[in-house]
Protein backbone atom coordinates (compact mmCIF):
# COMPACT_ATOMS: atom_id res chain seq x y z
CA UNK A 1 0.00 0.00 0.00
CA UNK A 2 1.41 3.48 -1.16
CA UNK A 3 1.47 6.22 1.55
CA UNK A 4 -0.74 8.13 -0.28
CA UNK A 5 -3.18 4.77 -0.20
CA UNK A 6 -2.28 4.49 3.44
CA UNK A 7 -2.86 8.82 4.40
CA UNK A 8 -6.49 8.40 2.54
CA UNK A 9 -7.54 4.64 4.72
CA UNK A 10 -5.96 6.42 8.23
CA UNK A 11 -8.23 9.71 7.13
CA UNK A 12 -11.08 7.47 6.95
CA UNK A 13 -10.89 5.15 9.80
CA UNK A 14 -10.26 8.71 11.98
CA UNK A 15 -13.87 9.73 10.66
CA UNK A 16 -15.51 7.00 11.10
CA UNK A 17 -13.94 5.79 14.80
CA UNK A 18 -15.02 9.75 15.49
CA UNK A 19 -18.33 9.87 14.35
CA UNK A 20 -19.32 6.59 16.06
CA UNK A 21 -18.11 7.86 19.65
CA UNK A 22 -19.65 11.40 18.54
CA UNK A 23 -22.50 10.45 17.95
CA UNK A 24 -23.14 7.64 20.96
CA UNK A 25 -22.37 10.43 23.69
CA UNK A 26 -24.47 12.97 22.11
CA UNK A 27 -27.53 11.20 20.16
CA UNK A 28 -29.89 12.07 23.26
CA UNK A 29 -29.65 15.58 22.76
CA UNK A 30 -29.97 15.40 19.11
CA UNK A 31 -33.46 13.59 19.66
CA UNK A 32 -34.65 16.47 21.66
CA UNK A 33 -33.29 19.53 19.07
CA UNK A 34 -35.32 17.24 16.20
CA UNK A 35 -38.46 17.18 18.61
CA UNK A 36 -38.54 20.54 19.65
CA UNK A 37 -37.84 21.68 15.87
CA UNK A 38 -41.00 19.69 14.94
CA UNK A 39 -43.13 21.30 17.26
CA UNK A 40 -45.45 23.75 15.22
CA UNK A 41 -46.34 25.85 18.48
CA UNK A 42 -47.23 23.25 20.71
CA UNK A 43 -45.93 23.16 24.51
CA UNK A 44 -45.49 18.91 24.80
CA UNK A 45 -41.91 19.88 25.65
CA UNK A 46 -40.92 23.46 27.21
CA UNK A 47 -37.02 22.81 26.00
CA UNK A 48 -34.34 19.95 26.31
CA UNK A 49 -34.31 18.99 29.47
CA UNK A 50 -38.02 18.82 29.21
CA UNK A 51 -37.84 16.88 26.37
CA UNK A 52 -35.33 14.08 27.81
CA UNK A 53 -37.52 13.65 30.93
CA UNK A 54 -40.29 13.06 29.44
CA UNK A 55 -38.87 11.09 26.54
CA UNK A 56 -37.34 8.78 29.39
CA UNK A 57 -40.75 8.46 31.15
CA UNK A 58 -42.85 7.47 28.39
CA UNK A 59 -40.31 5.81 26.44
CA UNK A 60 -37.41 4.48 28.57
CA UNK A 61 -34.13 5.16 28.51
CA UNK A 62 -33.24 3.33 25.03
CA UNK A 63 -36.18 5.64 23.87
CA UNK A 64 -33.80 8.10 23.77
CA UNK A 65 -31.21 6.38 21.40
CA UNK A 66 -34.17 6.11 18.91
CA UNK A 67 -32.75 6.18 15.41
CA UNK A 68 -29.27 6.04 17.01
CA UNK A 69 -28.66 2.61 14.56
CA UNK A 70 -28.79 4.21 11.64
CA UNK A 71 -26.74 7.29 12.15
CA UNK A 72 -24.42 4.71 13.95
CA UNK A 73 -24.57 2.79 10.78
CA UNK A 74 -24.33 5.64 8.65
CA UNK A 75 -22.33 8.34 10.25
CA UNK A 76 -19.13 6.52 9.56
CA UNK A 77 -18.70 6.71 6.09
CA UNK A 78 -20.24 10.60 6.20
CA UNK A 79 -17.89 11.64 8.52
CA UNK A 80 -15.27 9.84 6.76
CA UNK A 81 -16.17 11.31 3.71
CA UNK A 82 -16.80 15.30 5.28
CA UNK A 83 -13.14 15.53 6.35
CA UNK A 84 -11.30 13.05 4.02
CA UNK A 85 -12.78 15.39 1.20
CA UNK A 86 -12.06 18.47 3.08
CA UNK A 87 -8.20 17.38 3.71
CA UNK A 88 -8.51 16.40 -0.09
CA UNK A 89 -9.84 19.86 -1.35
CA UNK A 90 -7.30 21.79 0.91
CA UNK A 91 -4.41 19.95 -0.35
CA UNK A 92 -5.60 20.57 -3.70
CA UNK A 93 -6.82 24.01 -3.59
CA UNK A 94 -3.22 25.03 -1.48
CA UNK A 95 0.02 25.01 -2.37
CA UNK A 96 0.38 23.90 1.09
CA UNK A 97 -2.09 22.41 2.71
CA UNK A 98 -0.90 24.03 6.61
CA UNK A 99 -0.65 27.47 4.64
CA UNK A 100 -3.66 29.63 5.74
CA UNK A 101 -5.50 31.00 3.13
CA UNK A 102 -9.15 31.80 4.21
CA UNK A 103 -10.51 32.11 0.87
CA UNK A 104 -9.32 28.36 -0.25
CA UNK A 105 -10.01 27.21 2.92
CA UNK A 106 -13.87 28.17 2.53
CA UNK A 107 -14.09 26.75 -0.83
CA UNK A 108 -12.37 22.93 0.57
CA UNK A 109 -15.12 23.44 3.08
CA UNK A 110 -17.75 24.18 0.25
CA UNK A 111 -16.59 21.10 -1.41
CA UNK A 112 -16.88 18.64 1.83
CA UNK A 113 -20.49 19.62 2.37
CA UNK A 114 -21.23 18.96 -0.95
CA UNK A 115 -19.67 15.94 -0.81
CA UNK A 116 -21.03 14.07 2.38
CA UNK A 117 -24.90 15.24 1.19
CA UNK A 118 -24.41 12.00 -0.67
CA UNK A 119 -24.53 10.17 2.64
CA UNK A 120 -26.06 12.70 5.14
CA UNK A 121 -29.15 13.39 3.64
CA UNK A 122 -30.70 9.79 3.51
CA UNK A 123 -29.07 9.40 7.03
CA UNK A 124 -31.03 12.28 8.67
CA UNK A 125 -34.50 11.22 6.95
CA UNK A 126 -34.36 8.01 8.09
CA UNK A 127 -33.52 9.08 11.57
CA UNK A 128 -35.86 12.41 11.86
CA UNK A 129 -38.83 9.41 11.33
CA UNK A 130 -37.36 7.30 14.11
CA UNK A 131 -36.87 10.23 16.45
CA UNK A 132 -39.95 11.89 16.08
CA UNK A 133 -41.74 9.29 16.08
CA UNK A 134 -42.56 9.54 20.04
CA UNK A 135 -43.62 13.12 19.90
CA UNK A 136 -46.09 12.22 17.25
CA UNK A 137 -47.25 9.50 20.24
CA UNK A 138 -47.49 11.90 22.76
CA UNK A 139 -49.38 14.46 19.95
CA UNK A 140 -51.83 11.25 19.19
CA UNK A 141 -53.09 10.81 22.99
CA UNK A 142 -53.79 14.91 22.83
CA UNK A 143 -56.18 14.37 19.88
CA UNK A 144 -57.07 10.63 19.96
CA UNK A 145 -60.70 11.65 19.54
CA UNK A 146 -60.15 13.84 16.28
CA UNK A 147 -59.81 11.94 13.19
CA UNK A 148 -56.17 11.67 12.02
CA UNK A 149 -54.93 13.56 8.77
CA UNK A 150 -50.94 12.12 8.94
CA UNK A 151 -49.51 9.79 6.19
CA UNK A 152 -48.69 6.27 7.03
CA UNK A 153 -45.81 4.90 6.01
CA UNK A 154 -47.28 1.63 5.01
CA UNK A 155 -50.64 1.12 3.06
CA UNK A 156 -51.89 -0.92 5.93
CA UNK A 157 -54.29 0.65 8.36
CA UNK A 158 -53.61 -0.74 11.91
CA UNK A 159 -55.58 -0.45 15.37
CA UNK A 160 -51.77 0.26 17.02
CA UNK A 161 -49.78 2.79 16.32
CA UNK A 162 -46.60 0.54 15.45
CA UNK A 163 -42.82 1.55 16.10
CA UNK A 164 -41.37 2.40 12.68
CA UNK A 165 -37.94 1.10 11.64
CA UNK A 166 -35.40 2.66 9.24
CA UNK A 167 -35.75 -0.59 7.34
CA UNK A 168 -39.47 -0.34 6.88
CA UNK A 169 -39.69 3.66 6.56
CA UNK A 170 -36.35 3.20 3.79
CA UNK A 171 -38.08 0.27 1.76
CA UNK A 172 -41.27 2.20 1.49
CA UNK A 173 -39.87 5.12 0.26
CA UNK A 174 -37.54 3.46 -2.54
CA UNK A 175 -41.24 1.53 -3.22
CA UNK A 176 -43.50 4.31 -3.68
CA UNK A 177 -41.43 7.54 -4.29
CA UNK A 178 -37.59 5.58 -5.85
CA UNK A 179 -34.59 6.70 -4.61
CA UNK A 180 -35.62 10.38 -4.85
CA UNK A 181 -37.42 9.71 -1.57
CA UNK A 182 -34.48 8.99 0.43
CA UNK A 183 -32.99 12.01 -0.79
CA UNK A 184 -36.30 14.62 0.01
CA UNK A 185 -34.87 17.55 1.84
CA UNK A 186 -31.61 17.29 -0.25
CA UNK A 187 -31.79 20.95 -1.26
CA UNK A 188 -32.36 21.80 2.26
CA UNK A 189 -29.74 19.76 3.27
CA UNK A 190 -27.05 21.27 0.95
CA UNK A 191 -28.13 24.92 1.82
CA UNK A 192 -27.17 23.91 5.79
CA UNK A 193 -24.42 21.90 5.52
CA UNK A 194 -22.23 23.79 2.77
CA UNK A 195 -22.40 26.68 5.03
CA UNK A 196 -21.57 24.82 7.88
CA UNK A 197 -18.75 23.53 6.24
CA UNK A 198 -17.53 26.88 5.12
CA UNK A 199 -17.77 28.59 8.68
CA UNK A 200 -16.69 25.78 10.27
CA UNK A 201 -13.17 24.65 8.60
CA UNK A 202 -11.88 27.55 7.93
CA UNK A 203 -12.52 29.10 11.77
CA UNK A 204 -11.89 25.43 13.43
CA UNK A 205 -7.93 25.37 11.36
CA UNK A 206 -7.32 28.93 12.57
CA UNK A 207 -8.32 28.33 15.86
CA UNK A 208 -6.11 24.98 15.79
CA UNK A 209 -3.22 26.67 14.45
CA UNK A 210 -3.18 28.84 17.33
CA UNK A 211 -1.88 25.87 19.70
CA UNK A 212 0.37 24.03 17.38
CA UNK A 213 3.66 22.73 18.29
CA UNK A 214 6.47 23.15 16.75
CA UNK A 215 7.92 20.01 18.13
CA UNK A 216 5.27 17.33 17.63
CA UNK A 217 4.07 19.23 14.53
CA UNK A 218 0.65 19.38 15.57
CA UNK A 219 -1.78 20.79 18.15
CA UNK A 220 -2.29 18.98 21.59
CA UNK A 221 -5.10 16.93 21.98
CA UNK A 222 -7.06 19.45 24.34
CA UNK A 223 -6.27 22.21 22.18
CA UNK A 224 -7.65 20.40 19.00
CA UNK A 225 -10.19 19.40 20.52
CA UNK A 226 -11.10 22.99 22.29
CA UNK A 227 -10.86 24.30 18.83
CA UNK A 228 -13.27 21.59 17.24
CA UNK A 229 -16.22 22.67 19.94
CA UNK A 230 -15.35 26.00 19.66
CA UNK A 231 -15.72 25.89 16.36
CA UNK A 232 -18.56 23.47 15.72
CA UNK A 233 -21.10 24.85 18.29
CA UNK A 234 -20.51 29.03 16.47
CA UNK A 235 -21.21 27.04 12.85
CA UNK A 236 -24.08 25.04 14.02
CA UNK A 237 -26.10 27.87 15.62
CA UNK A 238 -25.28 30.19 13.03
CA UNK A 239 -27.20 27.95 9.97
CA UNK A 240 -29.97 26.24 13.08
CA UNK A 241 -32.52 28.12 10.53
CA UNK A 242 -31.68 25.55 7.85
CA UNK A 243 -31.82 22.89 10.03
CA UNK A 244 -35.16 23.94 11.48
CA UNK A 245 -36.15 23.90 7.52
CA UNK A 246 -34.49 20.86 6.67
CA UNK A 247 -35.76 19.24 9.77
CA UNK A 248 -39.14 20.10 8.99
CA UNK A 249 -39.19 19.10 5.34
CA UNK A 250 -37.89 15.59 5.99
CA UNK A 251 -40.85 14.88 8.60
CA UNK A 252 -42.74 12.39 6.70
CA UNK A 253 -45.64 11.81 9.31
CA UNK A 254 -47.35 15.04 10.54
CA UNK A 255 -49.68 15.41 13.60
CA UNK A 256 -52.98 16.96 13.74
CA UNK A 257 -53.00 20.35 12.15
CA UNK A 258 -49.31 20.40 11.20
CA UNK A 259 -48.59 21.68 7.96
CA UNK A 260 -46.97 19.88 5.28
CA UNK A 261 -44.47 21.88 2.76
CA UNK A 262 -43.89 21.89 -0.74
CA UNK A 263 -40.63 23.19 -0.61
CA UNK A 264 -38.12 25.36 1.04
CA UNK A 265 -39.65 28.57 0.36
CA UNK A 266 -43.28 27.51 1.18
CA UNK A 267 -41.84 26.10 4.58
CA UNK A 268 -40.14 29.19 5.65
CA UNK A 269 -43.17 31.52 4.64
CA UNK A 270 -45.80 29.49 6.75
CA UNK A 271 -43.27 28.93 9.82
CA UNK A 272 -42.53 33.11 9.50
CA UNK A 273 -46.18 33.81 9.43
CA UNK A 274 -47.80 30.81 11.63
CA UNK A 275 -44.93 30.84 14.58
CA UNK A 276 -42.98 33.55 14.37
CA UNK A 277 -38.96 34.06 13.15
CA UNK A 278 -37.85 32.62 16.74
CA UNK A 279 -38.94 29.61 15.60
CA UNK A 280 -36.06 29.33 13.17
CA UNK A 281 -34.09 29.39 15.72
CA UNK A 282 -35.70 26.14 17.73
CA UNK A 283 -33.45 23.68 18.92
CA UNK A 284 -30.52 26.45 18.65
CA UNK A 285 -28.97 25.28 22.21
CA UNK A 286 -29.64 21.10 21.71
CA UNK A 287 -27.49 21.69 17.68
CA UNK A 288 -24.83 23.54 19.52
CA UNK A 289 -24.68 21.25 22.73
CA UNK A 290 -24.71 18.25 19.78
CA UNK A 291 -22.31 19.48 17.69
CA UNK A 292 -19.93 21.43 19.77
CA UNK A 293 -18.23 17.59 21.38
CA UNK A 294 -19.21 15.77 17.91
CA UNK A 295 -16.42 17.72 16.35
CA UNK A 296 -14.06 18.33 19.23
CA UNK A 297 -14.18 14.67 19.30
CA UNK A 298 -13.65 14.30 15.41
CA UNK A 299 -10.79 16.67 15.42
CA UNK A 300 -9.72 15.32 18.80
CA UNK A 301 -9.07 11.87 17.42
CA UNK A 302 -8.25 12.69 14.00
CA UNK A 303 -5.36 14.76 15.48
CA UNK A 304 -4.64 11.80 17.37
CA UNK A 305 -3.89 9.65 14.86
CA UNK A 306 -5.84 6.42 15.90
CA UNK A 307 -6.41 5.59 12.07
CA UNK A 308 -2.73 5.80 11.87
CA UNK A 309 -2.07 3.35 14.62
CA UNK A 310 -4.58 1.30 13.34
CA UNK A 311 -2.93 0.48 10.38
CA UNK A 312 0.23 0.01 12.20
CA UNK A 313 -1.04 -2.86 13.92
CA UNK A 314 -1.74 -4.89 10.32
CA UNK A 315 1.66 -3.90 8.99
Amino acid sequence: MSSQDLSITAKLINGGVAGLVGVTCVFPIDLAKTRLQNQHGKDIYKGMIDCLVKTARAEGFLGMYRGAAVNLTLVTPEKAIKLAANDFFRQLLMEDGMQQNLKMEMLAGCGAGMCQVVVTCPMEMLKIQLQDAGRLAVHRQGSASAPSSSRSYTTRSAPTHKRPSATLIAWELLRTRGLSGLYKGLGATLLRDIPFSIIYFPLFANLNNLGFNERTGKASFAHSFMSGCVAGSIAAVTVTPLDVLKTRIQTLKKGLGEDSYSGITDCTRKIWIQEGPSALMKGAGCRALVIAPLFGIAQGVYFLGIGERILKCFE
